[in-house]
């Protein structure tokens, strides 16, 4: 049996197979954050097409940190319900689901009256000025991150995932571009680290022991004197003293370039964060979730044998196809019919959610 379509743990989760879908900004809530009925009909979709776990897009732990119209919200116990109909639609497909919690800092959406971040930041690091955070502001946004865990539990999900990348507050303060503080909570690389350290544990303790807990980490910023992968897996040896169970990993801070998001045509351009796995995995016994321009299954099946991943996560492919683990499995085809053209998102403010919108290449059909 190919490794791909084995059973593997994180933390007390038994997920039947290795496929992940990466959690992706499904802008399909309302303007307060409820999610609308096609969020459940997408996400049980996916439960069907087979992925093993599906990580829900990023929701907001607290108002001021809504990063972009259509973002789900997990900032108030009214989200419980909503949230629950979303579960539940893909607990009855047989799948699993994990909840993304994330606070967009500096990214903050243009409705926010004030972005905020671990320093100031002013254009064009940040699409607009963001004022810096006082230590009593961090604080309650750790907490807010710890109460939106438990909405998570009381949802019905099955794992929590903590959202440090793509620039968001959590990447902003391990970033030493973003975070000039000389307190605390910056100053040093241990120092920089304090606030996601916080935020784990805080998680941690209102889940329990044995709850399943990820993160998403950004390794590199790709930025001139921005977060450094040497720091990162530093960060990384660390992970488990914090109480997490499982490492997604990714890239960080793009300003403007594309880091975590490229045109993938050929199997020598997929993985393209598979070095990062590799070095991470030197440092960590935890499991690995791989993101980067995955397409192909001899690709996928590969990063899995030589260990430098655990898990395989993927975005852009299951929204062309929602049903390629499936796919995959019964060797349908081989690679994904995605062709990175990256037309996913809404074009214009009355597009509803996330579709494939490009022309997709034909299934390479297993001969």
């Amino acid at each position: 049996m190919s490794m791909l379509f084995t059973q593997a743990r994180i933390g007390s989760l038994e997920i039947p197979n290795r496929i992940v879908r990466s959690a992706t900004a499904e802008r399909l809530a309302d303007d307060t954050g409820v999610p609308l009925p096609e969020l459940a009909a997408l996400l049980a979709t996916l439960a069907r097409g087979g992925a093993g776990l599906i990580i829900i897009g990023h929701m907001y732990v607290s108002t001021c940190g809504k990063a972009h119209p259509g973002m789900t919200a997990i900032a108030d116990d009214s989200a419980i319900g909503g949230l629950r109909l979303v579960v539940d639609a893909v607990h009855d497909e047989g799948g699993f689901i994990a909840a993304q919690l994330n606070h967009a800092g500096m990214k903050a959406a243009a409705d926010i009256a004030t972005p905020y971040a671990p320093s100031d930041v002013h254009p064009p690091l940040a699409a607009r000025p963001a004022t810096r955070l006082s230590a009593l502001q961090i604080h309650a946004i750790i907490a807010s991150f710890a109460r939106a865990a438990e909405r998570a539990v009381a949802a019905g999900f099955d794992a929590i995932q903590i959202h440090s990348a793509h620039g968001y507050l959590g990447s902003q303060f391990l970033s030493p571009r973003t975070n000039q503080r000389t307190d605390a909570w910056g100053g040093s690389p241990s120092s920089r680290m304090r606030f996601l350290q916080e935020t784990c544990r805080k998680v941690r303790d209102v889940v329990g022991p044995d709850y399943p807990l990820l993160i998403k980490l950004g390794m590199v910023d790709q930025l001139d004197g921005g977060l450094q992968l040497e720091v990162s897996l530093s960060l990384v040896e660390q992970l488990a003293d914090f109480g997490i169970d499982g490492l997604e990993i990714s890239g960080g801070i793009s300003q403007g370039r594309s880091l975590n998001i490229r045109t993938v045509c050929e199997e020598a351009e997929e993985a393209y964060f598979r070095e990062f796995g590799r070095r991470a995995r030197e440092r960590t016994d935890l499991p690995i979730l791989l993101v980067g321009g995955l397409r192909s299954r001899p690709v996928m099946e590969d990063v899995l044998k030589a260990g430098d991943a655990d898990f395989i996560s993927l975005c852009r492919p299951l929204i062309c196809e929602p049903d390629l683990p499936h796919r995959f499995e019964n060797r349908l085809q081989l690679r994904s019919s995605c062709i990175s053209g990256n037309r996913c998102w809404p074009e214009q403010a009355s597009d509803m959610g996330i579709s494939c919108k490009c022309l997709s290449r034909p299934p390479k059909e297993v001969s």
